[in-house]
């Protein structure tokens, strides 16, 4: 994945002298990457008032395909907005050269556009009298990034600002801009100037019978016939009073969105102008008729006049209907309450033996043991209707001390206690060809693995660990997919016979690891979410670290019937009972499955998930989440798969019961892992310290952590580091400030605010 504009030049930029902030992709406003997605950034003008740190710079450099902006106010931009007409762009280009100096700091978007970039004596307002603008305080123009428009990267024809300090550039002054700017207007005709509504509305009409007073469905519909593309800065305050006369503050959303229309508009400029309108006689009238002039019908059932009851009925009602069913639509796909259930069957029957006989009881962690253990043993036996097999990838974190551990032991008791041991791997798997010999001597296998974590991060690391070790990661991700298929092993120049191609049909590999959350985390980077890794495992967090023990667990003994239901199940549909060490097949021998049905209930559930999935990964295209969504319905059916089998060995159907169990369960813990990546994974270690800054804020709760208390707890950071990261999550807003003490002493306490 190639590096983002921002994390190429946002250093130099930075070194140069430069205040910048990100902008999102395909935009030419500023824009901040929340929980996977990128979201306006309102508060960016903040970034005018102080110079940008290196710890914002890092961190935006970390957020997908982010651009780059620079902040006005050190620097004013003459903004040349002519398309059509390429020989007066050139010709205002030249006159800025000669009445404000000759920069090398020039700038193309979209040809014939253009503009030009001087230091400033002192900041000042903009000035805007389009189609030219010059861009300063309190606003912000795109440096680096690809044109929304044209889809190629911003030009610099000379020198870029990343190759040019700050101190070279011409300087300067307000007078100096407004003098070019009255001069650089006449040379634009009439026709190449924006239409002013004033212009376009008939002298004196008015639409009779409605008071100033609208309401939010009309005035909106009226909107939509007066689009705001590039109006001119009068038609732009007019429309706004309007909108407020019309509405009041309830219309401020209004005006907002549709003075974001713009190409140009400065959220902090809309802003303040809103708060600014003071509006008397202009109201909803004027909205109507501008937008019946071009070509508005209003339904004949729509209210206009906001001074009027309605009904009882409320003039947001279309839009509150709206988002009633919005709300109910993510109810359904994502429940807000989730309460773990421990299936029946044989699942259930392994993982209560696991529970009894702990000493603190994990019941998620042992669940998640139990259905690799399952899956392992009925691999190559059974499949879903759409050829998915029982093969799983399953984390189970916890911290140390608190009895992860025992559902691995269980497991290996009841599979020895079972005649089935040769379903387990080795405790440890030392490289990826291991892995492979492994799974040639026992194609359906289980691996368990104690400090997965550590494992994880030897074998991700492909800069640093030998080969045999990140091929294991690489072997597991190849074996994922082949369960269902044939998985081709290595060829070797020397095919003596020791070295012959070694093939396996339908492999199943189920791994089960624990971990902490330090650990594991720890060891991920972002293109381990991106490129699929990480959602081929079912991550289970605990929420009880520390369970309360049961001091009166001893020895223990398997229950028969669960060792009886083990080797039915790994013995198949219709074989006989026993010991079957090396009963398997062979790697290389065709094998016989049974394929599981499931009720038209249950298959419509399944259907239903997939439509549902598919809206969520449009909405999430070209985040780092799309890879964990695109495999939460294969997870589901693999569970739901194992459940049933473990009913029923014999006959197996996948009921609705099985399907709703499975899909809630897998649904809560893929969301669960998005957040904790947004949370925890970081490509930097900038990054990584600022998340683990921000995790100990987390942790203090309501009742937040002071400054000392946040040192104590963050003694990995110098000091420095930790003030820019402080500030850096209070400009973001994810940290608020307050004071608490007593009448003598104060304290300033960080909250996490949300």
């Amino acid at each position: 994945m190639s590096q983002s504009y921002m994390a190429q030049l946002g250093s130099r930029l930075l070194a140069n002298g430069y205040t910048i902030l990100p902008i999102a992709p395909g935009h030419k406003k500023p824009g901040r990457y929340q929980r996977g997605g990128w979201v306006d950034y309102p508060e960016w003008n903040r970034h005018a008032e102080r110079p940008t740190t290196e710890v914002e710079v890092a961190t935006w450099s970390t957020w997908p395909d982010c651009a780059i902006g620079v902040v006005a106010g050190a620097v004013a931009a003459i903004d040349i907005d002519i398309l059509t007409d390429p020989d007066l762009a050139l010709q205002i280009e030249q006159l800025a050269r000669a009445r404000l100096g000759d920069t090398p700091a020039l700038r193309i978007g979209r040809a014939p556009k253009r503009l030009l970039v001087y230091r400033t004596r002192a900041p000042f307002r903009g000035i805007r009298r389009a189609p030219l603008e010059v861009l300063c305080l309190g606003q912000q123009f795109v440096a680096y990034a690809n044109h929304p428009d044209t889809g190629q990267p911003y030009a610099w024809p000379e020198e870029g600002l990343a190759e040019l300090d700050l101190e070279s550039l011409p300087v300067i002054d307000a007078d100096m801009a407004a003098a070019f700017m009255e001069e650089a207007l006449e040379l634009v005709p009439t026709e190449l100037r924006p239409a002013s509504l004033a212009k376009l509305t008939v002298a004196g009409a008015s639409v009779s019978g409605h008071a100033q007073t609208g309401t939010i469905e009309a005035v909106c519909s009226a909107l939509g016939h007066i689009p705001n593309t590039d109006l001119d800065y009068d038609s732009w305050v007019r429309i706004g009073l309007a909108i407020k006369g019309s509405l009041g503050e309830a219309g401020k959303d209004v005006f907002t969105d549709w003075s974001d229309q713009a190409s140009k508009n400065d959220p902090a400029i809309t802003e303040k102008a809103w708060g600014s309108f003071r509006p008397e006689r202009i109201g909803a009238g004027t909205i109507y008729h501008l937008a019946m002039e071009r070509g508005w019908k209003p339904d004949p059932g729509m209210v206009l006049d906001g001074s009027q009851p309605i009904d009882e009925c409320h003039p947001a009602s279309g839009l509150l209907a709206r988002l009633d069913v919005t709300a109910e639509a993510e109810a359904v796909t994502t429940p807000a309450n989730f309460n773990l259930t421990i299936p029946g069957g044989l699942v259930g029957k392994l993982t209560d033996y696991m529970l009894s006989t702990a000493r603190r009881p994990q019941p998620l962690l042992s669940l998640g043991a139990s259905l690799c253990a399952i899956g392992a043993l009925m691999g190559r036996l059974y499949r879903t209707e759409s050829n998915l097999r029982s093969n799983l990838y399953v984390v189970g974190i916890a911290d140390s001390g608190s009895g992860k551990n025992h559902s691995r032991e269980i497991i290996n008791e009841v599979l020895f206690e079972a005649g089935l041991a040769n379903h387990l791997g080795g405790n440890k798997i030392a490289s990826g060809a291991g892995l492979l010999t492994a799974l040639h001597r026992q194609p359906a296998i289980l691996f368990q693995i104690d400090e997965f974590g550590m494992f994880l991060s030897a074998a991700a690391d492909r800069k640093r660990s030998p080969r045999h070790i990140t091929e294991i990661l690489d072997n597991m991700t190849e074996l994922y997919t082949s369960a269902g298929g044939i998985f081709l092993g290595a060829e070797y120049a020397n095919r003596d016979g020791t070295n012959e191609r070694r093939d396996i049909v339908q492999p199943c590999l189920c791994v089960y690891g624990t971990t902490t959350p330090l650990h594991f985390w720890g060891a991920l980077q972002g293109a381990n979410v991106v490129d699929g890794s990480l959602a081929r495992f079912l991550i289970l967090p605990s929420d009880e670290d520390y369970p309360d023990e049961n001091v009166a667990v001893g020895l223990r003994t398997p229950p028969p019937d669960l060792i009886t239901g083990l080797q039915l199940l790994a013995s198949g549909p219709g074989q006989q009972r026993g010991n079957l060490v090396g009963a398997t097949s062979g790697p290389q021998t065709t094998v016989v499955l049974t394929t599981v049905p499931m009720t038209d209930e249950a298959r419509d559930r399944f259907k239903a998930l997939s439509e549902e999935l598919t809206g969520e990964l449009r909405a999430a295209a070209g985040t780092a989440f799309t890879a964990i969504l695109a495999r939460i319905g294969e997870i589901a059916l693999k569970l739901a798969l194992i459940v049933a089998v473990g009913h029923d060995p014999a006959a197996p159907v996948i009921t609705i019961d099985d399907a709703d169990w499975a899909i809630a369960f897998v649904r809560h813990y893929a969301k669960r892992a998005m957040e904790a990546v947004e949370r925890h994974v970081a490509d930097t270690e900038t990054e990584a310290h600022l998340k683990r800054l921000r995790e100990v804020i987390r942790a203090a709760g309501t009742k937040g952590i002071t400054k000392s208390e946040l040192t104590r707890g963050t003694q990995w950071l110098k000091s420095r580091d930790r003030d820019d990261i402080i500030q850096t999550l209070i400009e973001s807003g994810d940290v608020t400030t307050s004071m608490r003490g007593s009448a003598t002493r104060q304290a300033m306490v960080y909250r996490l605010a949300r």
